[in-house]
């Protein structure tokens, strides 16, 4: 029996100790590391990846299908404006151009023959029969009148009288031909003899100025000044029009044509500056925005933006694949905390967790303002200074007890919000801050 009571108690007691726990358990302080709020310039930026294009490029093509007799440069050469750069046969259309400017000699000696000989000729002639019609008109008036008279003094036949009438009707209608080819000659055949022979001049150069230009096209300049990229034909193939002869870039400035994503594409405009990386390099360069696309890509809703770079020396080539960061707007001073300090959002919107003097965590609503990379700037809610929590965050009660272990931390590469590590990242340490004291 004594056993038995013995054991009993024993069972009473372990049940008594189980089922009140450790009051020092109980408040036992939850592990976090924290960071301090600063004060820091953070940018609003937009990304996006693209390829390098020359700024300029011409593909020179010839006007007129002829062999190539030479060409004056090769491929990787810089050319300048307006240099010669190579010549097609033109020995047949030079011959054909001498023969037009014969022709145009011709025509106008015709016109100086129209105007100086054909035309006053003419006219004096026209001029004389006038005069000799009007002669003849004035001899058969007065015969005329000399036979009215002797009629009517009966010294005459009425016959003699009416032939004289006929004699200056005949005479009369001369006379008004005579006036009428000499009006016509000037008014009308002079102009019309004038135009044709200019005309025949005029038709006359536009053939030797279109054989003049047939000779130009043999010679192949350089529309612009660059770089020769590329030269398919050699010298005696056949050069066509419509197919490109030479290439030339100008890459003394590259454009970025660069793919942002819709969502970003708003904050970016024309001037604003931008940050440019290449695949196979970390060096960043400095472009500007020069072109906003006004209508965006609906398979891949992004908006292409074209970024120019300078290119001095030719170090950067067309079709090197770039990331870029364009910089919308640049807050200096604000206050900062890395996003792991950001606690997801509720109802109650976004939140940090602070601790106090006393280590006690206390989460306080935040207004998220501009965002780069790992870095959230804060509008309010907190200020410069404060103590937030970067681990061991969630699930942490208003005024809990907490413990800071480490404030050690390490940042990762600068990311943007869609996960891409944005170029220059470098893995940064905050200072070792000494445990709080409970």
């Amino acid at each position: 029996m004594n056993r038995n009571f013995y054991l009993a108690a024993i069972a009473v007691i372990l049940t008594s100790s189980c089922s009140k726990p450790n009051k020092e358990e109980v408040e036992a302080p939850a592990p976090v590391q924290v960071t301090a709020v600063t004060q820091d310039t953070i940018r609003r930026v937009a990304v996006g990846d693209g390829v390098l294009f020359p700024r300029d490029q011409a593909s020179v093509t010839p006007k007129i299908a002829a062999p190539v007799r030479k060409f004056l440069v090769n491929r990787g050469d810089f050319v300048k404006q307006g240099q010669l750069l190579a010549e097609l046969e033109n020995r047949d259309i030079a011959a054909a151009a001498e023969e037009g400017q014969g022709g145009v000699e011709q025509a106008e000696s015709n016109l100086r023959a129209t105007r100086g000989a054909a035309i006053p000729e003419a006219t004096v002639k026209a001029k004389t029969d006038v005069d000799a019609a009007r002669q003849s008109l004035d001899a058969a008036k007065k015969v005329l009148d000399s036979r009215q008279d002797l009629f009517r003094q009966g010294a005459l036949a009425r016959r003699q009288v009416d032939e004289a009438q006929v004699a200056w009707a005949q005479a009369n209608g001369q006379s008004l031909a005579a006036e009428e080819h000499l009006r016509a000659l000037v008014a009308v055949a002079k102009d019309e003899q004038m135009k044709t022979a200019a005309a025949q001049v005029a038709a006359a150069r536009s053939h030797y100025q279109s054989l003049q230009a047939q000779v130009t096209y043999s010679r192949i300049l350089s529309p612009i000044s660059g770089v020769v990229a590329d030269r398919p034909l050699y010298a005696g193939e056949l050069a066509s029009p419509g197919t490109p002869l030479l290439t030339v870039v100008d890459i003394s400035r590259v454009v970025a044509r660069v793919n942002v994503p819709l969502k970003q594409a708003a904050i970016v405009r024309a001037g604003q500056s931008a940050i440019l990386t290449l695949q196979d390099s970390k060096e960043p360069l400095e472009g500007k925005v020069t072109v906003v696309s006004p209508a965006s890509d609906p398979n891949t809703t992004t908006v292409q933006v074209w970024i120019e770079i300078a290119n001095p020396e030719g170090r950067l080539k067309p079709g090197i694949g770039v990331h870029a960061v364009i910089v919308a707007e640049v807050f200096k001073a604000a206050a900062v905390v890395p996003a792991a300090a950001i606690l997801p959002g509720e109802e109650g919107g976004d939140a940090v967790v602070t601790v106090s003097s006393d280590s006690r965590a206390h989460r306080k609503k935040v207004e998220l303002g501009v965002r780069e990379g790992g870095k959230v700037q804060i509008l309010n809610g907190v200020q410069p200074g404060d103590e937030v929590v970067i681990v061991g965050g969630m699930g942490l009660d208003d005024k809990q007890k907490v413990k800071v272990v480490d404030t050690t931390v390490k940042e990762a590469e600068d990311e943007d919000e869609n996960g891409d590590s944005e170029p220059g990242g470098k893995e940064q340490k905050k200072d070792e801050a000494k445990p709080k004291a409970k």
